[in-house]
């Protein structure tokens, strides 16, 4: 069973970086994509990043030039490097894997503070 474990939220002013991490185990199958969707308060969920299989990456259009996703496929991983944060990038960030079936993170909360 694949699990997605992540770390790295937490509180930041303004203008600050935080780094998001996600590891999965269980599988040692190569996922089709990986990445981040976001939830901000009282709001829809957002895809914010995806990595594909070879490293090609989208963006929501809001993070372009300030967020930086990353896959290591060697472990199971990807990344999400947050700079320039804003408070409108607030709220729960959560990662998934595709591989057929999308498995999904627990979620992390992202507070961004002026």
């Amino acid at each position: 069973q694949v699990q997605l474990v992540e770390s790295g939220g937490g509180s930041v002013q303004a203008g600050g970086s935080l780094r998001l991490s996600c590891t999965a185990s269980g599988s040692r199958v190569t996922f089709n994509a990986m990445g981040w969707y976001r939830q901000p308060p009282g709001k829809q969920r957002q895809l914010v990043a995806r990595v594909a299989n070879g490293g090609s990456t989208n963006y929501l259009g809001s993070v372009k030039g300030r967020f930086t996703a990353t896959r290591d496929d060697a472990k199971n991983s990807v990344y999400l490097q947050m700079d320039n944060l804003k408070p409108e990038d607030t709220g729960t960030y959560t990662c998934y894997a595709a591989a057929g079936d999308i498995y999904w993170g627990q979620g992390t909360p992202v507070t961004v503070v002026t």
